[in-house]
């Protein structure tokens, strides 16, 4: 059975660098990891985790919370932090908590039971106050976290702003936005805020329509929809504040016999596949998840080797202009 050693000859280098590309630490050159990789490989060499995890007091995984993994939005996110904890040597653990706060208490002492490098939190309602004598880094995604690492989100305030000035520019006179959860405060919520702004400084007629608990969970939102217009046949301009809502906007249309866009324009939020794949394709705010994966994941790499990492970290947004427009 090969050992470290063996590894360290056949690759050329040392037994401490072998162990820092085992253990992801430090920096490593890329021609260097990928000499052992290679000498691993060829000598068969299997790491023992088991007897990694225990000197480290914690193994090379990352604990995951979403509410969702139906949820295009979600998806998309899992496969890029997944994608860039893979780059870095690491592994992921993903927990679906359907929302719930007693199953996100849960996988956080699963985690920590597991000795988790850190954890990713994008569900929205888990209080982590109890953790922070775990000391387990802690690194939230668009999800409000009062004690935490590092908060990493989009500027959902100019993506609201963005939306309600093409919308405007597109000439929409009354405006609809379907905005987050009643009663639940997110920082998604910004969008309402930047969209209400423009639309009051250019004295337009709008209204908000804050989504129920069960849309969110259900990911159904027809009825809601197609109350909101039964009810405002005027409105000429929707900005939904998901793909998801937007998609069933356009539905909702087809099937009262409003025809997008000539007779009622629509722009989503986050820009997942449903948004090209739509007919008609659908005018969105993108946000930079694959960006946003990559900061969550570095932040929380460093946080575990002692570096100190920004508390709050926001990424710009842009409007990615298609047929609902």
């Amino acid at each position: 059975m090969a050992t470290l050693k063996d590894v360290a000859a056949k690759s050329g280098v040392t037994v401490t660098t072998v162990s820092r590309v085992l253990n992801n630490r430090g920096y490593i050159s890329g021609e260097t990891r990928d000499k052992v990789y290679a000498a691993m490989k060829e000598l068969n060499y299997q790491p023992n985790e088991i007897a990694r995890s225990l000197s480290k007091q914690k193994n090379n995984s990352i604990g995951i919370i979403v509410p969702h993994i139906e949820h295009p939005y979600f998806a998309r996110l899992i496969g890029y932090l997944e994608r860039e904890a893979a780059n870095r040597n690491y592994k992921i653990m993903i927990c679906n908590s359907h929302a719930k706060f007693e199953k996100e208490i849960d996988y956080l002492e699963m985690f920590q039971s597991h000795r988790v490098t850190g954890i990713i939190l994008c569900s929205r309602s888990v209080d982590i106050g109890k953790f922070i004598s775990l000391n387990i880094p802690v690194v939230s995604i668009e999800r409000p976290v009062d004690v935490g690492t590092t908060s990493v989100e989009c500027d959902n305030y100019q993506g609201g702003v963005l939306a309600a000035e093409h919308l405007i520019a597109s000439g929409c006179k009354h405006l609809v936005h379907f905005s987050g959860i009643e009663n639940e405060a997110m920082p998604a919520d910004a969008r309402c805020k930047g969209f209400v702004n423009v639309c009051e400084d250019r004295n337009i007629p709008h209204k908000e329509v804050e989504c129920k608990a069960d849309n969110y969970l259900n990911m159904e939102y027809h009825s809601l929809i197609e109350s909101v217009l039964l009810e405002n046949p005027e409105v000429d301009g929707i900005f939904a504040s998901s793909d998801l809502i937007a998609a069933q906007v356009i539905q909702v249309a087809r099937k009262m016999n409003i025809h997008v866009p000539t007779n009622l324009k629509i722009v989503g939020f986050d820009d997942v596949n449903i948004a090209s794949l739509a007919s008609p394709t659908i005018t969105t705010i993108h946000q930079p998840i694959k960006e946003m994966a990559k900061e969550a994941i570095n932040c929380l790499i460093k946080c575990a080797e002692d570096h100190v990492v920004p508390s709050r970290i926001q990424l710009p947004v842009t409007l990615v202009k298609r047929e609902t427009t």
